[in-house]
């Protein structure tokens, strides 16, 4: 992160900076404060005024004693006027460009003038203020004629000098705008990355968590409607209940981990868990069965690749929860099929009716969420009842013929 000087002090660059902040242009009549960078510069312009100025001075060896006078000390002020170039492009340019039109020696600091406006003004000033240097050629060259160039030759000469100026100063900014734009470009994408890595860990949060209270749910109201059950069965629904409560909490200290990796100077990692797949369907559908859950899956595809089938896992994971949340002691029946190159697809059925429906709150977001992953997979999820009373949740997930490396 760069930073730019102000009056008050040092104020960070965001991608929200003014473009003209960001081309180093200082403000019409505030205080600048130079870089080193701007400093080198300065200092290189200021000499390059000087030696223009320098070079220009013995041709005025023949002039009045009382013109050369003049030209001597306007050349020194406008030459000492350069370190102003920053702060008031525009005016200086203006008054060295007049000045120029009969006094030899402020051609130096004009030129310099010029190519500043070009640099850190836009075309609509720094445009105008050049067909003004051309049009003040024409008393130049009247006069104060010279003996080597003809008028037209010397007009031609300093219109192909202010003009190059021009252009180079055009080119230069260009630069610089390019160079801001790819800048902006680049933290709108970081922002972007972080943007879908903070509904990333939100999406997995929810799929986790909500699949995780909902089994202790579950094991609770199994053990607050029959506090007469025999012992044995106590003991797994309260080892059960252990068991998702911590679970819950390590998902919830990933998550935490990775958020404190994130955050400069934070040293501490915390290793990932392997993420489920589709290979892991069995083990979540057995665990529901111990819950209490009447479940049946019919699993026809194998071999996909990781993100896919973690994806997948994520839709069935999520479907399952709103089935104990909305149809508790309903049968469910997963069915997943698939094969590369026709794509993966999962259907999740189940009774609109409860004979223990959980009383969990929920944000509403479950189905959202579902839909969401499976767009941005590239593939579709439809959700709702049908006319024989069931809800169905059902997903379609490409999978290509050739594995990439964000599906491994």
């Amino acid at each position: 992160m760069t930073e730019v000087r102000g009056e008050d002090g040092l104020v960070p660059e965001y991608r929200w900076a003014l473009p003209s902040v960001l081309l180093g242009d200082g403000r019409e009549g505030r205080r600048v404060r130079r870089s080193t960078r701007d400093w080198i510069v300065d200092i290189t312009v200021f000499l390059l005024a000087c030696g223009i100025t320098l070079l220009t001075l013995p041709e005025l060896q023949d002039e009045p004693n009382l013109l050369l006078a003049i030209e001597q000390v306007v050349g020194a002020l406008s030459c000492a006027a350069v370190w102003l170039r920053r702060r008031w492009p525009v005016g200086l340019a203006l008054v060295t460009i007049v000045l120029s039109s009969y006094l030899e020696l402020a051609g130096g600091a004009s030129v310099v003038a010029m190519f500043t406006v070009a640099v850190h003004r836009p075309f609509k000033i720094s445009g105008p203020i050049t067909l003004l240097a051309i049009f003040t050629l024409g008393p130049y060259v009247v006069l104060r004629p010279q003996e080597e160039l003809s008028p037209l030759a010397t007009g031609i000469v300093g219109t192909a000098i202010v003009l190059t100026v021009f252009a180079w100063g055009i080119v230069i900014r260009a630069r610089r705008q390019l160079i801001w734009s790819l800048r902006q470009r680049a933290d709108i994408a970081a922002e972007e990355a972080k943007r879908l890595e903070r509904e990333r860990i939100a999406r997995e949060m929810h799929d986790v968590l909500a699949h995780r209270i909902s089994m202790l749910s579950l094991h609770a109201g199994a053990l607050e409607f029959r506090p007469d059950a025999p012992a044995d069965e106590i003991s797994r629904a309260a080892g059960a209940i252990r068991s998702n409560a911590h679970l819950a909490l390590q998902d919830l200290r990933e998550v935490i981990g990775v958020l404190r990796h994130a955050a400069p100077g934070e040293d501490d990692t915390v290793p990932d868990r392997p993420q489920p797949t589709l290979a892991d369907l069995p083990t979540l559908v057995e665990e529901c069965r111990q819950a209490g859950m009447d479940i049946r899956l019919d699993l026809r595809a194998g071999g996909a690749p990781e993100g896919l089938g973690r994806n997948l896992y994520r839709i069935v994971q999520e479907a399952l929860t709103n089935a104990r949340k909305h149809a508790g002691g309903a049968p469910v029946t997963v069915t997943v099929t698939g094969k590369r190159g026709k794509g993966l697809s999962a259907e999740v059925r189940n009774p609109l009716w409860s004979r223990h429906p959980l009383r969990i709150p929920g944000a509403k977001a479950g189905l959202i969420g579902l839909t969401e992953r499976a767009e941005l997979a590239g593939g579709r999820l439809e959700h709702g009842p049908t006319p024989e009373g069931e809800f169905v949740v059902r997903a379609w997930l490409p999978w290509p013929v050739e594995t990439t490396l964000e599906d491994a």
